[in-house]
């Protein structure tokens, strides 16, 4: 069973319809005993830094969250749930992340002809043998929609980069856990390819 993070953050619906596609038992919960005993767990959501941890916080999920990651869990973030994984942002400036993983969230800085928020689909570059993307081509599209992006302190969890205006790192993995900032619910059969790659990590 994945167990599907709920904290009042949008995108949880078509993460679940996604799983369930592929034939995956999905629960969408806050209860703190459901989502520690769930085989793997997905953080999804979009929305505003800040926010989104005050409501991690108010529903008792971020010393969850710790404990799910701490015990060996498979992990997803999806969006502003890998965003939330870091440590910082600059959206919301003072509010302290999750900080399971080393690095912050920094504005996509402006550039001329590119639009911010960054929305559709762009190529991924792969690298350092990211499970997530066995059997997925190089410079596969995917879709995104964010005006924040991640820099991270460990090069080597970084698994899949884009450009827009910068070098986004798009994708990182670090033991059990996994984060995508673009929504590989999205993303057509690779991103359902990629869904059913975490489906199939054992814990």
């Amino acid at each position: 069973m994945i167990g599907i993070i709920d904290y009042d953050a949008g995108n949880i619906k078509s993460v679940e319809k996604a799983l369930n596609y592929l034939g995956e038992e999905t629960v969408v919960s806050r209860d703190p005993e459901i989502l520690k005993t769930a085989d793997k767990v997905v953080l999804p959501g979009v929305g505003n830094f800040g926010d989104a941890m005050g409501n991690l916080e108010r529903y008792g999920l971020v010393s969850v969250i710790r404990e799910i990651v701490k015990k060996g869990t498979p992990f997803l973030g999806i969006c502003l749930g890998l965003q939330l994984l870091f440590e910082r942002s600059e959206e919301s400036p003072g509010v302290e992340g999750l900080g399971i993983l080393k690095g912050e969230i920094l504005r996509i800085p402006p550039c001329p002809g590119l639009k911010i928020p960054h929305m559709g689909w762009n190529s991924l570059h792969f690298q350092n043998d990211g499970r997530l993307f066995q059997g997925i081509p190089q410079e596969t599209c995917v879709y995104f929609v964010h005006s924040y992006y991640l820099k991270v302190e460990e090069p080597q969890i970084v698994k899949a980069v884009t450009e827009y205006s910068t070098c986004i790192h798009a994708s990182v993995e670090k033991d059990n856990v996994f984060a995508c900032q673009f929504h590989p619910e999205k993303s057509s059969r690779y991103g359902l390819k990629m869904l059913e790659n975490f489906a199939r990590i054992s814990g």
